[in-house]
């Protein structure tokens, strides 16, 4: 299996087809997330359509079960009861007691009832559909001043120049972070991210530690620092934690300080500091390029999106249905359960294949077309349930705006080389994607 950022994958390679029905369900029969291809990290929809077709509900040598229709998976998402989201025995194989191990097992997803909730109730106040609507400006003006400086550069790296720098520079307002320090946070975003794989190599473990451990000790520092030494006018949701963290508590003389608010402890604080700024980035970033990627292969859809700028908002959510950002999510049984008939017995471990439940015929008519008018669109893009992405509005909002106002401003978008895939199985996207604009 091809490393994660090592060199990528190909971005134009033709979609893999099997040959004959025997063929497809040989390969579904024969699927072993743990060892894929190059091809299948290029493409893995033909292998989606195969598993779903024969064999939706797949068990792999090591026991745990790949779900591909969308009701299946619907069906975990929905039953929070039944399915744990916990992940600290499953992630102990491959972090060991390392600070991946810490980092990923305090993280607000990778958490049941009650610290899901705690902390989700804490963070809520920073999406709010009015915190939102005054963040719009500050997104249009990013977004302007880099389509300003995309004007004069050729090529143009939608990822680096674009796609990555909005959510890096808007989510480093929301934590404070001053701009002069940004420079490592994608970076680490990608090797603490990267980890998640379910091959990890050495290497890859290596830099994932490095990660958190370099984020852990800038963020310790920031949030010691004083208002005015973070970044002016911004750190909206770093102040929202800092105001609940057991560091502010001790501050002000203890817990009677702050009644009433159930404290995070500083190594909670820090480590949801670091998911915020992984998951802003990761998500946002691909469905940006993954979103441009399609109108670049659809050139008829870039016209009417031209043409009806108003078809902005359904556009985003076909981009998210088509080229899902996040392809995978995890469950563990919390008790014996059946699922599509399947008896599984408490601990089974199971795959929901995002990006293979979002082109699910029964649920999406003509699933494989790009339909930017597309309604209903019910995907899976940012999961359903009390685990539907927290900061999904915003990442909408985003891409709207970024889309939307490219899309506009240029009227020619092509290719000015081949784009570079991430070359991972759970989050899709670019690493370069260099493009001529005109």
């Amino acid at each position: 299996m091809a490393e994660s950022g090592a060199g990528g994958v190909g971005g134009r390679r033709p979609e893999p087809e099997f040959g004959d029905p025997a063929a497809a369900r040989a390969a579904a029969l024969n699927f072993d997330l743990k060892r894929v291809d190059r091809a299948f990290l290029a493409n893995p929809y033909p292998t989606y359509r195969a598993l779903r077709e024969h064999d939706p509900v797949h068990r792999m040598p090591d026991g745990s079960y790949f779900l591909t229709r969308y009701e299946d998976c619907v069906a975990v998402y929905h039953d929070a009861a039944g399915w744990s989201s916990d992940k600290k025995l499953d992630f102990r194989p491959n972090f060991g007691d390392s600070l991946l191990f810490e980092h990923h097992t305090t993280s607000l997803v990778f958490n049941d009832a009650p610290y899901h909730t705690r902390v989700r109730k804490l963070l809520a106040p920073a999406f709010t559909p009015r915190a939102l609507k005054a963040l719009q400006p500050r997104i249009e003006t990013l977004v302007d001043r880099l389509l300003d400086e995309a004007a004069g550069r050729e090529p143009f790296d939608l990822i680096d120049d674009f796609a990555a720098a909005i959510p890096v520079r808007l989510i480093g307002d929301m934590l404070g972070i001053p701009e002069a320090e940004r420079a490592p946070l994608r970076g680490w975003s990608l090797a603490i991210l990267g980890a998640l794989e379910p091959v990890l190599s050495p290497a890859q473990r290596e830099r994932g530690v490095r990660a958190v451990a370099d984020f852990k000790a800038y963020l310790a520092d920031l949030v010691r620092r004083p208002p005015s030494r973070r970044h002016q006018g911004a750190g909206e949701i770093l102040s929202i934690l800092v105001e609940a963290s057991a560091v502010t508590a001790r501050e002000r003389g203890g817990p009677g300080a702050t009644s009433g608010i159930e404290h995070l402890s500083e190594a909670e604080l820090l480590h949801n500091c670091i998911f915020l700024l992984n998951a802003g980035h990761e998500t946002t970033t691909n469905l940006i390029g993954n979103g441009i990627d399609l109108l670049v292969r659809h050139p008829q859809a870039a016209q009417r999106l031209r043409a009806e700028p108003a078809l902005i908002e359904t556009a985003v959510e076909e981009f998210l249905r088509l080229e899902s950002s996040n392809q995978l999510g995890n469950r563990r049984a919390a008790r014996d359960i059946a699922l599509a008939g399947v008896p599984m017995p408490a601990g089974t471990y199971v795959h929901l294949a995002i990006g293979a439940a979002n082109r699910d015929p029964a649920q999406f008519p003509d699933p494989e077309r790009l339909d930017i008018a597309r309604s209903p669109n019910r995907h899976l893009a940012f999961a359903t349930g009390i685990h539907a992405c927290a900061g999904m509005s915003l990442a909408r909002m985003e891409a709207q705006v970024a889309i939307g106002k490219l899309v506009a401003r240029f009227r020619s978008i092509e290719p000015a080389g081949e784009p570079v895939r991430g070359g991972r199985i759970r989050f899709r996207g670019f690493l370069h994607y260099p493009l001529r604009l005109s």
